[in-house]
């Protein structure tokens, strides 16, 4: 349940009521807006009387959260959650734009399409350092070394970064190096590694994973925001179902709906959602017009000669075209294109 406090509410006031709380066996989880402090009550202790908090100074109602999910949802907090990342706003009226390799295979390679990005204004950049890879012979990834080619991208290009992290003795490493944590499909319910990345200061990215509903998406982004980090994005990131066209069918209906159910950020994949380059730009636009609050693709200098998904990743120069698409559809539903102003036009 959550507990609303009247306007003004007194900190002696609200200290009461966490007191309260944690005298019955429960967590706190305090949310200040702009008029009123919000307390939810965390745990499975035992069912709670509203009474118990109603007679308490300062508390203007309990409200009763249905869903399992409590911190995710829109009950807890109606308003969206709005993450910054350096000069990058994810979340709010504009739509946020990554790109960037699958993997990071060299530094020439990095930074060949770093810069190209760049010019094009994108102000985060994906890439992987860790990869997990269905067949253990396929490229792994550089590790650390990797992370430190994206580090120097940062610095030297002034770019925020944004790789996968795999697993819990892992996340500190990767949080010295990026700027957002990912957390890939087929960890979405690693419950260790939500809970260690919940512990960070870092935002998080939760990929849902290939045959996991909705409801269990939010349920493992309530692990990550019940160890206290409140910085955690959703991506839509396509499903496995019995169609073989593509590589994974975009469920396009998960977007309003989840926009709907939550106040996190919902960001679209379409690169691994369609796992077909050609596809990648309509169903990006069609992602935009559904409500997603950004799109992360891959972008290769060289696809034909990618170590890893070259297939779906998209050249500079089609980047370039789909940026200025994204930026014509965000306009007609009222929405901005956080990129960065006064980049150069990037020319092949």
């Amino acid at each position: 349940m959550i507990i609303v406090m009247r306007m003004g509410a007194e900190a002696h006031e609200v200290g009461g009521v966490i007191q309260r709380i944690q005298g019955l066996g429960y967590r706190p989880h305090v949310s200040s807006g702009s008029e009123r402090v919000i307390v939810g009550v965390i745990g499975n202790v035992r069912p709670l009387d509203p009474e118990d908090f109603l007679s308490l100074s300062g508390v203007e109602k309990v409200i009763p959260i249905l869903q399992p999910y409590k911190l995710a949802s829109r009950d807890f907090k109606p308003s969206d959650t709005v993450i910054r990342v350096n000069d990058a706003l994810i979340g709010g009226d504009n739509v946020t734009f990554m790109a960037g390799p699958c993997s990071v295979e060299s530094r020439e390679q990095t930074f060949e399409v770093a810069r190209q990005l760049r010019d094009m204004g994108v102000k985060i950049m994906r890439g992987g350092a860790f990869k997990p890879r269905t067949s253990p012979y396929s490229f792994q990834g550089m590790g650390e070394e990797g992370l430190q080619i994206l580090a120097d991208v940062r610095d030297q290009l002034g770019m925020s970064i944004i790789t996968e992290v795999m697993a819990p003795d892992e996340v500190g490493l990767v949080a010295r190096y990026a700027d957002i944590l990912q957390i890939g499909t087929r960890n979405m319910q690693n419950y260790r590694l939500l809970e260690e990345a919940g512990r960070q200061s870092k935002p998080v990215l939760l990929k849902r994973g290939m045959s996991s509903t909705i409801e269990e998406l939010l349920l493992a982004a309530e692990y990550i925001l019940a160890q206290g980090n409140t910085q955690v994005m959703l991506c839509e990131r396509g499903i496995r179902t019995f169609e073989k066209a593509t590589r994974s069918t975009f469920d396009i209906n998960a977007i309003p709906v989840l926009k709907g159910l939550t106040h996190l950020p919902v960001i679209a994949d379409p690169s691994h959602g369609t796992g077909r380059w050609d596809l990648v730009t309509p169903v990006s636009l069609a992602a935009v017009a559904a409500g997603a609050d950004g799109i992360i693709i891959e972008v290769h200098s060289h696809p034909e000669l990618a170590m890893s998904d070259g297939g779906q990743s998209l050249r500079p120069e089609r980047c370039n075209v789909l940026i200025e698409d994204i930026r014509r559809v965000a306009q007609a539903i009222g929405r901005g294109l956080d990129v960065a102003h006064g980049a150069g036009v990037y020319a092949a």
